[in-house]
């Protein structure tokens, strides 16, 4: 599938917690730090997402905001 994001990180996913309506799916990215997506359970069930499975993560956002501490 071709998508015009060009921010793409491999990972894995370390938890699947399932809700009534949505989900949460927790990956561990390569630069030791955690992401998470929250999506539908339906997304969830269509892609077969399971604790261990290796995802592609794609960032995709309108605005990206920097703060300088």
């Amino acid at each position: 599938m071709k998508v015009g994001a060009r921010n793409r990180i491999l990972a894995k996913v370390t938890e699947v917690k399932k809700g009534t309506l949505m989900g949460q799916v927790k990956v561990k990215v390569p630069a030791k730090m955690r992401m998470s997506s929250v999506m539908t359970l339906e997304s969830i069930e269509e892609l077969g997402l399971e604790k261990g499975d290796e995802v592609e993560v794609i960032v995709k956002a309108v605005n990206v905001l920097l703060i300088k501490p």
